[in-house]
């Protein structure tokens, strides 16, 4: 029987954080992985035209200097471009440079009045009592102006759950808080109202999309240690055992989960009663990518992304692909991309029969695809768990969950598997494997794994 005294379920970044972090303490772990490739969620692929296109928008920015080091070494320091964020908000047939609370002069008149007299409405309020869900934090925090005509038909778009299902103290530095005395001159290019935020800067891979991060990594690690195509279906928790899809079996004395907590809580019957699984609120995400031979409109040509709030389209953001590297479209002849996510939940379903139909009719509505474009290709993927949803009283669903798996020896981490969405970026999920190797080694406790424990201190500083 195969084991480990650490088995690592994922190849993505939290498990390939753990793998080489064991591996640097020279410590007894294996890593089994479902699919063929490393990366989870933040896997590429390149289509039958040549187009590379990653499962959703991602960027890479961090927090943590280690997976800075880490990263930089796996593509060498000239497998990198280098980014400075241009993004906007697409409102009433134009673009609104992002964030939008921040250039309400660019507004018509009736909008800005509109808005600025929401902010003065808020601004009274200060002494009110905390707000109770997401839409009270968006009312209390923009005014109804600014939460009428972008958040709320935005965010019903990208969480694809009613904002008032969901919690608000997630939010921290995801989004951007109005400016103390809204600016009605001028917009001023590359200053402070276009770029706050922690991805003002980020950079990309070269060559491969956000993947080849995690091809890298991951075939840097010893082969003998790694089992690829081993999809878990069953965990033995009492008696430290998991089987896999081809009914082969495992042993571990520790076991690293990044898989879906609701999918883990289903594979281990006996932690936790199976119905916990469904108060866990998530939504998936359709990818869709439309290649177009020739050159992007002026309006895109140095675009990186745009978020979409009206209801006319059915994605909520549309990223410039190709402008993120030249090798993401074919060398034969000048090419263009565009990659579109649309959200589905349990509330909200998508018609996927006709969803890349109806992106391209939205592309067109928009201006972002120009009547006669030639669009060469056109793939759609979906990923059934796309956002981990903060709903209301999450936490106390959630940690109780993880807390009793770690009795039984199963750690639960990640973006999915400790269903946190503050700390569930790529930076994020390599510090939680990275942080549970430090942990389970030095026989330490929560306090060694302050990305899951302290979500806001980590998100407010550099981690060395």
């Amino acid at each position: 029987m195969p084991g480990a005294k650490f088995l690592l379920v994922g190849g993505g970044p939290t498990g390939l954080g753990a793998a080489l972090r064991l591996g640097e303490r020279d410590l007894d772990w294996r890593l089994i992985e479902a699919s063929g490739e490393f990366g989870g969620l933040a896997c590429s692929f390149c289509d039958d035209r040549g187009f590379t296109w990653d499962l959703g928008g991602h960027v890479l920015f961090s927090h943590y200097a280690s997976f800075e080091r880490c990263v930089e070494q796996a593509l060498g320091p000239d497998g990198w471009l280098s980014h400075r964020r241009k993004s906007a908000i697409w409102f009433r047939g134009r673009l609104i440079p992002y964030p939008f609370q921040h250039h309400l002069h660019r507004l018509e008149p009736e909008d800005r009045r509109r808005c600025l007299d929401g902010l003065a409405a808020a601004a009274a309020r200060r002494s009110d009592p905390p707000p109770a869900d997401f839409d009270e934090w968006m009312r209390a925090a923009m005014g109804e102006g600014i939460a009428d005509l972008f958040l709320r038909p935005y965010n019903l778009k990208v969480w694809a759950w009613p904002a008032n299902r969901m919690d608000w103290n997630w939010i921290g530095e995801r989004v951007a808080l109005p400016a103390p005395e809204p600016d009605p001159g001028s917009d001023r290019p590359g200053g402070e109202a276009s770029d706050w935020g922690p991805n003002r800067m980020f950079r990309f891979p070269r060559r491969g999309g956000t993947g080849a991060i995690w091809r890298a990594i991951g075939a840097a690690l010893p082969p003998e240690r790694v089992a690829r195509r081993c999809r878990v279906v069953r965990i033995d928790a009492a008696n430290r055992r998991l089987w896999t899809a081809h009914g082969r079996e495992w042993s571990y004395e520790f076991l690293l989960s990044s898989m879906p907590l609701d999918e883990l809580i289903r594979a281990a019957p006996g932690v936790v009663p199976e119905s916990s699984a469904d108060a866990l609120l998530f939504s998936g995400t359709h990818v869709v990518g439309i290649g177009v031979r020739g050159t992007a409109p002026d309006a895109l040509a140095t675009m990186c992304w745009m978020y979409f709030p009206e209801s006319n389209s059915p994605y909520y953001r549309v990223t410039v692909f190709s402008n993120y590297s030249p090798n993401h479209v074919p060398e034969s002849a000048p090419h263009w991309s565009l990659l579109a996510e649309v959200s589905e939940s349990a509330v909200r379903p998508v018609e996927r029969a006709g969803l890349v139909a109806d992106v391209l009719r939205a592309l067109r509505e928009d201006g972002l695809l120009p009547e006669g474009a030639d669009v060469v290709s056109t793939v759609s993927r979906f990923l059934p768990h796309g956002y981990p949803t903060p709903f209301k009283g999450r936490d106390a669903v959630v940690d109780p969950i993880l807390r009793a798996f770690e009795r039984r020896g199963i750690y639960s981490r990640g973006r999915f598997g400790a269903w946190k969405y503050e700390v569930s970026n790529q930076d994020h999920c390599f510090a939680q494997g990275r942080e549970f190797a430090d942990r389970l080694a030095a026989g330490g406790g929560p306090e060694c794994e302050p990305t899951l424990h302290t979500p806001a201190l980590v998100n407010a500083r550099a981690n060395p």
